[in-house]
């Protein structure tokens, strides 16, 4: 795998300090609080373990898949719902992880989907923003790292359902994808 990535963007460390960064800060917000975390399948969940272990306050988890770029290196355009969440969000402040901010499609999708269920308070955490990709307005509250226009896995991150268990994030070799 390692040899499929063209240079590395963010290290293992540079990661584990965002994550703890992100953490404080979600924790100084959300004091006396008990938000309902949604984690969305299956890229987030390396960044929610680790945001989640620097956190100091109760949390409820939760799990949402979407999809929008059913395997390729974009967006579809069409975003659906997988696997729903389980818990009552009426009344809940809700912090949504994801692992990258891209079109703002998928996060659009769900932000509407849970004010639609009366959620008190949404909020957005993600490991990766890239605003040059973005067609639709859309913000994270807590931002890891601001990412270049290029297409990037590892870390969470995938192409074709691989290169999610890099331990950082690499931008892939446009050969890899160009040629398949």
């Amino acid at each position: 795998m390692n040899n499929d990535i063209e240079r590395i963007l963010y290290s293992q460390e540079e990661i584990a300090t965002a994550c703890e960064r992100l953490g404080k800060e979600i924790t100084n917000d959300y004091q006396d609080k008990t938000p309902v975390v949604v984690s969305v399948l299956s890229g987030a969940v390396f960044i929610t373990t680790d945001v989640l272990r620097q956190m100091d306050v109760y949390t409820q988890l939760a799990f949402i898949d979407v999809s929008s770029y059913n395997g390729g290196t974009a967006s579809s355009g069409k975003v659906r719902l997988v696997t729903d969440i389980t818990q009552d969000v009426a009344d809940r402040d809700v912090l949504i992880i994801e692992d990258i901010v891209d079109t703002g499609r998928t996060l659009k999708y769900i932000i509407d989907l849970l004010k639609q269920r009366h959620a008190k308070s949404v909020r957005v955490c993600t490991l990766l923003d890239k605003p040059t990709g973005r067609v639709l307005e859309v913000k994270a509250d807590y931002v890891g790292f601001e990412v270049p226009d290029e297409f990037v896995v590892g870390y969470g991150l995938d192409y074709k359902g691989e290169y999610r268990n890099l331990p950082y994030v690499g931008v892939l070799k446009p050969k890899i994808y160009l040629d398949k």
